[in-house]
């Protein structure tokens, strides 16, 4: 990464616009460009020209029996992330009910359907490489931030794969969905379940890894308690995506400090100098990042655990920043300074 790259990523964040080019910019919940197919509200929070390329994603709110039919996306990777109410989810041969929290990875050229089961249902979408939206995108936008009332019945379609008929719908099973595959397939995944890892206060727990999407991305829920900063910092080989999922989450970027309720997200490219804190106890966010060079530091840093939940006070805080260091000169990152100052909100 050039200087003159660093000086182009290192300008503050953009706020509520899809920039068109890899650069920094923030979303609050329900802003973004917004489309209404098939009876749901597709919310695009990047396309592939707001991500270099690497990915796209959108959330996805509707009402109960909103549906998608089978279809297919030969080379994408996928993941469903379940932020509100109840779907129900089918893989070839399987079908799970999906609640807050559970998640559904597709591996690429894999059959997937769903259907909304509760009133303001909604999922995060996420997809590598970038490209899956692009049908979406030719579509009117709308200017409303919630799907409209006459909604509820409306055709089951899907405005991204090709429909693949004749799969039957599996009948519900209760597999116990707990644990990520050692290779790249389909899989369900249930809230606070997958690899765990704990850190001061806080639990990191993988729900992909690099082996599962191809290397694409890395998906990683932090649920924590409040706390302050970490250490400032910047990635020259990976973009990191911060969503909001509950509480409170400060994000300090480039300079400027920028605060993540429920539904919000943040996209900091390789080069940006960011950091965060949690401003509010059982607080979580999701993090993907892409490509997974830096699935390692979770492992590096964090304390293999069976727990389902963050522990206060059973880890110390100046074992992580010497990990942290530790680490530095092997993974992909550069350490620019210390935990900037809260400048928006009382000191932690």
């Amino acid at each position: 990464m050039t200087t003159a790259d660093l000086d182009h990523i290192h300008r503050l964040p953009l706020a509520d616009t899809l920039p068109g080019e890899p650069v920094p910019y923030y979303l609050a919940s329900a802003e973004g460009l917004r489309f209404e197919a098939y009876g749901q509200l597709w919310t695009v929070l990047a396309r592939s020209s707001d991500s270099g390329g690497l990915f796209d994603a959108a959330t996805i709110c509707g009402p109960r029996g909103a549906s998608a039919p089978f279809h297919v996306l030969t080379e994408n990777q996928r993941t469903y992330h379940v932020t509100a109410g109840a779907v129900r989810v089918w893989l070839p041969g399987e079908s799970r009910l999906l609640t807050t929290g559970d998640s559904v990875h597709v591996a690429p050229g894999v059959a997937f359907a769903y259907r909304l089961e509760a009133h303001q249902s909604s999922m995060l979408f996420w997809s590598a490489p970038g490209g899956a939206l692009d049908a979406l995108l030719r579509h009117r936008p709308v200017t409303r931030h919630i799907y409209s009332a006459s909604a509820l019945g409306a055709d089951a379609g899907t405005p991204i794969g090709t429909v693949v008929d004749g799969i039957d719908h599996a009948e519900l099973g209760a597999g116990p969905d707990d644990r990520i595959p050692a290779d790249q397939q389909s899989y369900f995944l249930r809230a606070a379940t997958g690899d765990r890892l704990g850190w001061p206060d806080a639990l990191n727990t993988v729900t992909a890894r690099g082996r599962n999407t191809g290397g694409r991305y890395l998906a990683v829920a932090t649920t924590g308690g409040r706390q302050p900063y970490i250490p400032r910092h910047f990635h020259r080989l990976h973009t990191e995506n911060f969503f909001c999922t509950a509480g409170r989450v400060w994000m300090w970027v480039n300079g400027r400090e920028v605060l993540l309720t429920p539904g919000d997200y943040l996209h900091a490219p390789a080069g940006t100098v960011h950091s965060f804190a949690f401003g509010a106890h059982n607080t979580s966010m999701l993090g993907i990042l892409t490509s997974d060079v830096f699935e390692p530091f979770f492992d590096r840093t964090g304390e293999p655990t069976e727990d389902h939940v963050y522990t206060e006070g059973l880890i110390d805080p100046s074992v992580l920043a010497g990990k942290l260091q530790a680490v530095a000169d092997e993974l992909d990152l550069v350490l620019v300074g210390p935990p900037p100052k809260r400048t928006l909100a009382p000191s932690l």
